[in-house]
Parts: structure tokens; sequence; C-alpha cells
């Protein structure tokens, strides 16, 4: 597996003309050679990877790392640039998205003044967009572990409990089914707070007659899970609850036409149409979903700019949403595998509109 992660690196290599690429992100170190920790470097040529780091992770790399040679050094940018200059490496790429700009002009400053650097954008990212067999298997693990946490907290979610309660007890049945993490900062958005697309927990204590949206995921093994259900607090005021179904047909109609070639923004067009035909186009302003993996936003995008068309085993997400300044919000998520006849759903919960009792 790591064998052939590398043998596409290396025709990224190959089409760029590189000598050797430089690799800093967590997410790139963990999906090319199996580090987890949280420094390191991995330098890949066409005939050698390297994997540096220093002395609090020479060990855990010796465990967890695949690579033709482990290096400690005391320094991280006199090491990467006494590697290159070791290997005689002139044209080397960096994963620009992972080494900030400091960093890269301490490099430049030591390694051999004739090494030419490229920046490397989301050609790196592009490479982990298709998920393997044991990649869905993960990811699928995770979002059943974030849907049965939900599924516990549920008969908590009433008038009274803050969001932050809420979003507090999720992570903790989380981690006690075993999570590494949450996949990011829980998203609990009650009543007005619901029109706010990223609505981080807060104080405010929940009302009967309104809706509360949940956007939630765990993390195991390295990769996330990603999901979102809108629920009501008992009757809720007519407009919110068509809002709801609105956005349900809109993600259905987008589900629908998900299939290997279908072009990402199409997917997205869709789903925009029918929320515009009812009304309610100038409330959904964020695109219709993302590419989840080892980092929860990852490539491809899907939304009106998105230049990707679906292929067999990318996994993203197809999350609508229509968001009232004032009166609340609702958006619904699933994260979705393209199949050869369409798609699988990796999250689990049911979507269908729910009222809780008061």
């Amino acid at each position: 597996m790591r064998q052939d992660r590398i043998a596409r690196l290396r025709q990224l290599l190959e089409t760029r003309e590189l000598d050797a690429v430089l690799l800093a992100g967590s997410a790139s170190l963990r999906y090319f050679c199996g580090f987890s920790g949280s420094d390191g470097a991995l330098m890949v040529s066409a005939d050698a990877v390297i994997f540096l780091t220093d002395s609090r992770y020479t060990s855990q790399a010796g465990h967890e790392v695949v690579a033709d040679l482990i290096r400690q050094y005391s320094g991280k940018v006199e090491g990467i640039a006494g590697l290159i200059g070791e290997q005689g490496w002139h044209r080397v790429g960096f994963e620009a998205e992972a080494i900030s700009f400091a960093l890269a002009q301490r490099l430049q400053g030591q390694a051999p003044q004739e090494c030419d650097w490229q920046p490397l954008g989301q050609e790196v990212q592009a490479l982990r967009q298709r998920k393997d067999a044991e990649e869905i298997r993960i990811m699928a693990a995770a979002a059943r572990l974030a849907g049965d946490a939900f599924e516990e907290i549920r008969p908590t979610i009433r008038p009274g409990v803050t969001e932050r309660e809420l979003a507090l007890a999720l992570e903790f049945a989380m981690k006690r089914r075993g999570a590494e993490d949450k996949s990011f900062d829980f998203i609990v958005a009650s009543g007005e707070r619901g029109a706010l697309p990223h609505g981080v927990a807060s104080q405010r204590r929940l009302a009967a007659g309104e809706l509360v949206t949940f956007d939630f995921g765990a993390r195991w093994q390295g990769y996330c899970s990603d999901e979102t259900v809108t629920l009501a607090l008992g009757e809720v005021p007519a407009q919110l609850e068509e809002v709801y179904h609105v956005v349900l047909t809109a993600r259905r109609l987008a589900l629908e036409q998900v299939r290997p070639g279908v072009a990402l923004r199409e997917l997205d067009r869709v789903a925009r149409d029918h929320i515009a035909a009812s009304g309610y186009g100038p409330f959904f302003g964020h695109g219709l979903g993302h590419g989840v993996g080892l980092e929860v936003h990852e490539q491809p995008l899907v939304s009106g700019r998105s230049e990707a068309v679906a292929e067999i085993d990318m996994v993203f997400t197809i999350e609508p949403g229509i968001y009232l300044p004032g009166a609340g919000g609702v958006r619904i998520e699933d994260t979705i595998q393209v199949t050869a006849d369409g798609y699988r759903r990796l999250t689990c919960l049911p979507k269908e509109y729910s009222v809780l009792p008061v």
C-alpha cells in the first residue's frame, strides 16, 4: 500500500521535473510513510524515501515509518538542508500548504544556493482523494462510532440544557467508545444561532419550539468522520419545518446524481437550484461539500467552483443548508463514498424530520 502511494508521488516528481519532494504536513506524513507524531519530514526522490525527525520521535518512527532510511536531526532546517546537499538535489518541491513562509525562507537560506525550490499546492493533497479499502473501512468505523455516541446523548437534548453541555457530552461519549479525538470543534447551534453555519457550541440554553443543529465527527486511527443533523425541539414555526424539508430534498436530489464521471459542480448546482426554486437561494452561501480523510476538510471540493469529477472511492460530504438570520437554520450532512453504480453512505444517522419531546 505504501509502495503504491510512493509510486504516485514519484509520478508527480516526474510531471513537475523535480529531483525530490519535501513533505512536512501531518496528514502527508501519515499517508505516505505511516508516521503519526507531530514533527518530522519526509523526502522522496526517484530512488530514495528518507524520513527525518528529532530525538523525541526516533523510537516511534522506528516502529511506524516505512522508509529506506530514518535519520535523526538536532535541528530540522539543518537536517533537511544537509540531506539535500548530500544527495545533490537541485530542484526540490515542497508542500506549500504545510510549510510556513518563515520555514521555507530558512530552508532556502541553509540549502545549497543552486537549489531551486518549487512550491506544490493541492497536487499533493489530490493524491489522497481516492481512498483505498482500508481507509474506507476505518472511516466507516469512525462514522459508526460518532453516530452511536450521538444516539447515546440524544435523550439529553431537551430545553434548558446548554449547547456546550451537549457538545461535551458528545465528545465524552465518543472517547468512551475509543475515539482518538474529535474531528473538529463541534457545532451545536440552537434557535437563532442555527443561522450561523459555523456556530460552535455556546452557553446558550435550548428552548422548546426551535431547531438545533449538531455538526460533529470522530477521529479514529487518524481518519475523520463528519456528519450533521438538525432536530426539532417540539413543534417549531411552520417556516422552519418547511426549510427542513427543502434542505432534505436538496440532499436527496444531489445524492441521486452521484456516480463516477459526474462533475462535482453539477451536484452543487442540483442542490442549489432546488433551494433557489423554493425561495431560499440567498440563504445557502457555502459549497455543497468537501473531501474527508486524514483531514476533515480536504480534496475534492464539491462546489460551483470545483473542476473535479467524481471518481470511484472518492469520499466527500453532501451538506446543503439554509440559514435564516434571526430565525434559525437547517443543515443536513452525510459523508459518502463514490461507488461504481452510485454512492454508499459512510455516516449512518437517519435524516428524516425528527421531533424531540419537550
